[in-house]
């Protein structure tokens, strides 16, 4: 196999492995489990609370003791090994706790593949620029093939969903040893502190006003962003219990239809240099916020069939936009505002703000206001959800529009397609 082909195919297998339960595991908690929503949200919040600290610790000891490979290994191996234990799992807190243990091996190996895919391409004298891109949308393709089995082998509904990213987690655990090898870069300074090692020096940015607005609307938008891959699926298998749409395409392939979102992400992104040159870094945050709020806004009047049926898909093709225009922005918002000393530190508490904080505030926040508000009698009110969904992104992008200040500049993009 080819160099190129064999990172191309780590980097499928390493999203399979999240996309076979990610966006299912809430009709497995909520519909058959039959789970609350403050239950199911505390289980999910477990992502981005991983989120917050194991990337930087693991980066430690792969910079510092153990080949990046090797890590990586052995990370999905124990991760598989986890969620074969989900399905003996019949309790809501304990299965927090076992879900949380899964993420604490699996997150940090995303940013690992990364470091790994990176590594072995400089040191074989390609170019990073020209050739990663080709590779890493290959992750994209693969969370969508994990969903599309997940969903027609029915697994959406019941524990055969954690069987199988266990089993291709366990596989690319030993085929991760098998890649050239990464050792330690020792790139981080001796003399480094705990601070730095971490890469918390990046939170002195908060003492520029204008920083500080960035990322805390990037915590306020960080909430909203994992919404729909939490409650999606249970929404439109939710539909199954309403006679007139029990059979329709939609109930019986829930999750197919969900990945239609994960399509127009792959889509969407080949459009960002043409849409940050044409209307600057701010508007493109924004269009995404406005996006969300038509992402939820169409889930809200949606169902199965007719006019119903094509606001979902409307809603679907519309997340690609408002999903990567405020990451990929957001990330070089960050890249041209930030002294070159802490813009790695930077790029990571942008990232920890987004789908550490906010998606851990977003997680535990809507199960509890769900829970309250919006199931009545154990019936739940998918329409008001998604409406009190839509209004939340309505007033963040309103709020950013107003108060966030920043002036298009096209030299800052001019490089963003080469």
């Amino acid at each position: 196999m080819s160099l190129k082909f064999r990172l191309t195919l780590m980097s499928f297998l390493q999203f399979f492995v999240w996309g076979a339960w990610l966006i299912t595991i809430g009709t497995y908690c909520l519909s058959s489990k039959g789970w609350g929503f403050p239950q199911f949200g505390a289980i999910f919040s477990t992502l981005a609370l991983s989120s917050l600290f194991m990337p930087a610790i693991t980066g430690i000891i792969a910079d510092k003791w153990i080949n990046a490979e090797k890590l990586y290994g052995i990370l999905h191996i124990l991760y598989g090994i986890v969620l074969c234990y989900v399905p003996q799992v019949n309790d809501p807190d304990v299965l927090y706790y076992v879900i949380f243990g899964a993420m604490i091996f699996y997150m940090p190996t995303i940013s690992l593949s990364n470091s790994i895919g990176y590594t072995i391409l400089k040191s074989n004298n390609y170019d990073v620029v020209k050739v990663f891109p080709s590779i890493r949308v290959w992750g994209t393709i693969g969370f969508i093939a994990a969903m599309w089995i997940t969903n027609f082998t029915h697994s959406n509904v019941n524990a055969n969903q954690f069987y199988i990213g266990a089993v291709v987690a366990i596989g690319l655990g030993f085929y991760s040893f098998t890649l050239p090898k990464c050792p330690p870069q020792k790139t981080i300074s001796k003399d480094a502190g705990l601070i730095e090692q971490l890469g918390l020096n990046a939170f002195k940015l908060f003492a520029d006003s204008k920083m500080a607005l960035f990322f805390i609307f990037s915590l306020f938008l960080g909430a909203a962003l994992q919404l729909t891959n939490m409650y999606g699926d249970a929404f439109l298998y939710d539909f199954a219990k309403n006679p007139e749409y029990a059979k329709s395409f939609v109930t019986e392939n829930s999750t197919f239809i969900m990945s239609l979102s994960q399509i127009s992400e792959t889509v969407f992104i080949l459009t960002i240099p043409f849409f940050l040159k044409r209307f600057g870094i701010k508007n493109v945050m924004l269009i995404s916020m406005l996006a969300w709020v038509l992402r939820f806004g169409f889930l809200s009047f949606g169902n199965p069939y007719g006019f119903g049926l094509i606001l979902i898909l409307m809603s679907n093709i519309v997340y690609g936009m408002a999903f990567d225009f405020f990451n990929i922005s957001g990330s070089l918002f960050v890249e041209t505002t930030t002294n070159s000393k802490i813009r790695s530190s930077a790029q990571g508490l942008f990232m920890m703000m987004t789908n550490g904080f906010g998606a851990y505030l977003g997680s535990k926040v809507s199960g509890f206001v769900i829970g309250k508000y919006f199931v009545h009698e154990g019936v739940s009110d998918w329409h008001g959800i998604w409406l009190a969904f839509a209004g939340y992104a309505l007033v963040v992008a309103v709020l950013f529009a107003i108060f966030f200040k920043h002036k298009h500049n096209p030299d800052e993009v001019s490089n963003v397609s080469n």
